[in-house]
C-alpha cells in the first residue's frame, strides 16, 4: 500500500472519527446516560442481568441504588467461571481473551475479561483515535512513512478450556489486523516472546534498521529497550539511529520520572509526547493537544464512569456520583461499568478534573498505592512532582523507588522511609533528603503539617538501592516487562522489608 493512499486513507478516516468525537463533547452526560441503558439493556438476560433485574433498570438513579461496587476481589468467583468455560454469567457474548495483571489481597494475579466488544470498540478504537488526534494537531507529520516500534508482554494459553491470558498489550497484538501489523516493529513472533530479557535483544536486532517513526509502550521497559538500543549501536542518542522519530505514545506508569531520561536519548527539537490512560479494564483517556498534560476521557468506548470523592472513600460515607456531578481539582477514585462485563468496578486509580467542558483529567495515584497512616495523605502525584524538583537541584537522576511508613514505636514518632535507585545519585544525600522533605510539605498541606515541629512525622529516611535492584526484585518475582510496575508508595513495610533485605 502506497504512502499516499495510506494518508489519504487516514485523513478520511479522521475527518468521519471527530465529527462523532464532537458529539460526546457537546453532549457528554447525554452520551453517558445512553450508553449506560445499552449495557444494561444488552446485559439483562446474563446471571447478573437477572439477578439485579436489570430488565426493570431505566435510569442511573435505579442502577445505583441496585447495583454494589466491588472491587477485584468481589469478582473473582464469577471470572474464574468464566476463565473455565461458562458464559453468560457477566456479559452475554463469549469470552475468549483475559488480560493478566498484578494480584490482590485474594490472588496472586488479576484476570480480567476482554469481550469481543470491549477489544474493538474500546482497545482498537482508542488506539485509533491516539492517531486521529496526533494527525489532527500535527498535519506536517510523516507518522506512516516508517514504523511504530511497540514494546508489549507476554501471551500464554490457559489450558483447561483454551481461554486465553496475557498481558493485554500481547493480546491486541495477537489480535490486531494485518494492516497495523503491516506498520509496526518487531514482528508479532519476536513480540510476544516470553522470555523478558531475550525479547529485549531479539526486540533490538529487528528494529535498529528499520524506519522508526514513533514508540508506543510503558515509560520504565521502553526505558530499559532504548538504553539497550544505544548500547548496541554505539550511538549518542536515538536520532542518530531513527532520524525519522517524531513522537512517543506513553501510558501504564507516570512519565514524571522519566520525562528529562527521554529528553536525554530524544534530543531533537519538537519531538512529540503523547500520553494515554489505559489499563486491562479498558482504555480511558487521550492527550489531545501538543505539549499538554491534560488527558480527555473518552465517553464513547462502552465505559460508563462513576467517581467516589477521595475524602470518604473507604469510611462508611463512601457513594459514588456520575460525571455530571463531578467538581475541579478534587481527588476520586475511578468506578466503571464496561462492555467487557465489569459492573461498577472499582478500579483501584484516582483522577483529578482539570476541566469540565470538555472533561479532562490528570492521574494522581491509586487508592492502595499512597502512604495515609499518619493522616499525611501522600499520593503518588506529591512524590513524583517533590523528586522531579528535587533532582533538578541536585542534578541527580532516578531509576526507581519506592516508600513506606516508619510506624510509631513508644515515644518514637513516625516517619516516611524511601528507598531509591539512581542513575547519577545526589553528592550529598543528606541535601537530597532535606530538599525532598522542604519538596513535599510544599506540594501536601497535610504532610506538612504532620511535619510541623515534627509533631507526628520525623523527617524521611532514604536508603540507596543497588544498580538493578528493583529489576532483579521484577525478575525474581516474575514480573519483568508488560504492565508490572513498582508499588511506589504503601501504607504497609512488607514492599520496603522485602527490598531492603535484597539490597543488603
Amino acid at each position: 500500500m502506497s504512502i499516499p493512499l495510506v494518508n489519504s486513507i487516514a485523513s478520511w478516516f479522521l475527518k468521519k472519527r471527530f465529527h462523532q468525537i464532537e458529539l460526546f463533547l457537546k453532549y457528554p452526560n447525554e452520551v453517558q446516560n445512553e450508553l449506560l441503558l445499552s449495557l444494561i439493556d444488552f446485559a439483562k438476560n446474563t446471571e447478573i442481568g437477572k439477578q439485579y433485574d436489570f430488565a426493570s433498570i431505566k435510569n442511573y438513579k435505579t442502577f445505583a441504588e441496585r447495583v454494589p461496587i466491588k472491587n477485584y476481589d468481589g469478582w473473582q468467583d464469577d471470572i474464574e467461571r468464566s476463565r473455565r468455560g461458562e458464559s453468560n454469567i457477566f456479559w452475554p457474548t463469549p469470552i475468549k481473551w483475559f488480560a493478566k495483571s498484578s494480584g490482590t489481597t485474594r490472588a496472586k494475579s488479576k484476570f480480567i475479561p476482554v469481550s469481543e466488544e470491549s477489544l474493538e470498540d474500546c482497545h482498537y478504537a482508542a488506539s485509533k483515535d491516539l492517531l486521529c488526534m496526533y494527525l489532527n494537531n500535527n498535519e506536517d507529520s510523516q507518522l506512516f512513512n516508517g514504523k511504530s516500534l511497540r514494546l508489549g508482554g507476554s501471551k500464554e494459553l490457559y489450558k483447561e478450556k483454551g481461554t486465553v491470558y496475557g498481558d493485554l498489550s500481547a493480546i491486541l497484538i495477537d489480535n490486531m489486523p494485518f494492516w497495523a501489523e503491516f506498520s509496526s516493529t518487531p514482528s508479532n513472533k519476536v513480540s510476544l516472546m516470553n522470555d523478558w530479557e531475550h525479547k529485549m535483544q531479539a526486540i533490538v536486532n529487528e528494529t535498529i534498521n528499520e524506519n522508526v517513526t514513533s514508540l508506543a509502550g510503558v515509560p520504565s521497559w521502553m526505558l530499559v529497550l532504548l538504553n539497550n538500543v544505544l548500547e548496541t549501536t554505539g550511538k549518542q542518542n536515538l536520532h542518530d539511529i531513527w532520524p525519522n522519530l517524531e513522537v512517543y505514545f506513553h501510558g501504564g506508569v507516570s512519565f514524571t520520572p522519566y520525562k528529562d531520561q527521554y529528553k536525554k536519548l530524544l534530543p531533537k527539537p519538537g519531538f512529540k509526547y503523547y500520553e494515554t490512560y489505559n489499563a486491562s479494564e479498558g482504555f480511558f483517556a487521550i492527550q489531545d493537544r501538543n505539549d499538554s498534560s491534560e488527558l480527555l476521557l473518552m465517553l464513547d468506548y462502552g465505559i460508563f464512569y462513576e467517581f467516589i470523592p477521595m475524602d470518604i472513600y473507604a469510611t462508611p460515607q463512601e457513594h459514588a456520583i456520575p460525571l455530571s456531578e463531578v467538581k475541579l481539582h478534587q481527588n476520586y477514585a475511578v468506578i466503571i461499568t464496561t462492555n467487557g462485563g465489569l459492573w461498577r468496578y472499582k478500579i483501584g486509580d484516582t483522577i483529578r478534573f482539570t476541566s469540565l467542558n470538555p472533561y479532562r483529567i490528570k492521574i494522581s495515584g491509586r487508592t492502595k498505592h499512597h502512604i495515609n497512616v499518619f493522616g499525611e495523605e501522600l499520593i503518588i502525584e506529591n512524590a513524583e512532582h517533590a523528586l522531579k524538583k528535587v533532582c533538578k537541584r541536585t542534578k541527580s537522576e532516578i531509576v526507581d523507588f519506592t516508600a513506606a511508613p516508619i510506624f510509631m514505636e513508644g515515644k518514637e514518632k513516625g516517619a516516611h522511609e524511601w528507598l531509591i535507585e539512581f542513575k547519577t545519585p545526589p553528592e550529598d544525600i543528606n541535601y537530597f533528603n532535606e530538599l525532598l522533605d522542604n519538596a513535599l510539605k510544599a506540594l501536601n498541606s497535610d504532610y506538612e503539617a504532620k511535619r510541623y515541629n515534627n509533631i507526628t512525622l520525623n523527617k524521611p529516611k532514604i536508603n540507596i538501592a543497588r544498580p538493578q535492584l528493583f529489576h532483579n526484585w521484577l525478575k525474581s518475582n516474575d514480573k519483568l516487562g508488560g504492565q508490572h510496575k513498582i508499588p511506589r508508595l504503601s501504607n504497609t513495610r512488607d514492599y520496603l522489608e522485602e527490598l531492603l533485605k535484597l539490597n543488603d
